[in-house]
């Protein structure tokens, strides 16, 4: 490959696409086409790594769920976040388009914003198609609500879900109404999980008040098959088979589907 696809002048790649100088059928229009491939290969390699990205017409949509879950603050450039703004946008588009059906949701997360978190659990938990989601590498925190609103949930062999108590950050008043505020907000997340899994409301408390997992917090931290015995997490799996129980899920919703019913034959003869 050659050296120029890598580098590029910020010049070059703020210009406008259609810009060329020169009249119609001159030689810089002729090389405009190359221009902008060029320029398309490098954005690409900065981006992924790759200059060429594999693409495929699928009826499922894979959402991201990486880094912190960034809430209602802007966090520092040096954090890799995702944006519940970003995010919900995107299931209400897949509600309503009827080319996608189903959403395959990956993790892979430190937790971050306690609301921003349960308004996407939500609205994964809240969408009529079939949802699956898979835990690489770590579901951690508010990804535990995230992670069991799917209708099916996988956790890599090797991924961890850590569970501990709400934690705030920034002022803090030492009034009574602050340890309720956080009481309150601590119930909407069990509930949700509790409803989400099979994990029984006592069961999940112990997890979150256990003492001795961990150095410098109260919680716990489980691994891979530990999540699927406490009845968090539905199945040990990877990719390959979380993809496989999307597909199987859309087609039983397909079964289920009220056919749609034929057009009346017109009077004195059938339809052609």
């Amino acid at each position: 490959m050659d050296n120029d696809h890598f580098y590029f002048s910020e010049a070059l790649e703020s210009e406008t696409l259609g810009m060329t100088s020169g009249k119609p059928g001159s030689e810089s229009d002729e090389a405009a086409p190359a221009e902008r491939e060029q320029r398309r290969r490098a954005r690409t390699l900065r981006e992924f790594g790759t200059t060429a990205i594999p693409s495929a017409d699928s009826n499922i949509h894979t959402l991201i769920i990486i880094g912190q879950v960034e809430g209602h603050m802007v966090l520092p450039n040096q954090n890799k976040t995702t944006k519940y703004e970003h995010i919900l946008p995107q299931l209400v588009a897949h509600e309503q388009q009827s080319n996608i059906e189903g959403v395959l949701v990956i993790l892979n997360t430190v937790g971050g914003d306690v609301e921003a978190g349960l308004a996407i659990a939500e609205m994964i938990g809240s969408i009529s198609k079939p949802t699956v989601s898979l835990v690489l590498g770590g579901g951690h925190s508010i990804g535990v609500p995230v992670a069991v609103s799917a209708g099916y949930s996988f956790i890599a062999e090797t991924a961890s879900m850590t569970i501990h108590p709400i934690r705030i950050t920034g002022q803090i008043l030492t009034v009574p109404q602050t340890f309720e505020y956080l009481d309150k907000m601590q119930d909407r997340v069990v509930r949700f999980v509790v409803k989400h899994s099979r994990c029984t409301e006592e069961s999940f408390r112990e997890l979150m008040f256990r003492t001795g997992d961990l150095a410098r917090d109260i919680g716990t931290v489980l691994i891979g098959k530990e999540a699927v015995d406490c009845g968090l997490i539905d199945e040990v799996g990877g990719l390959g088979p979380a993809v496989a129980k999307l597909k199987y899920l859309i087609d039983q919703q397909r079964a289920l589907a009220p056919k749609q019913p034929s057009p009346p034959a017109p009077e004195g003869g059938q339809i052609q």
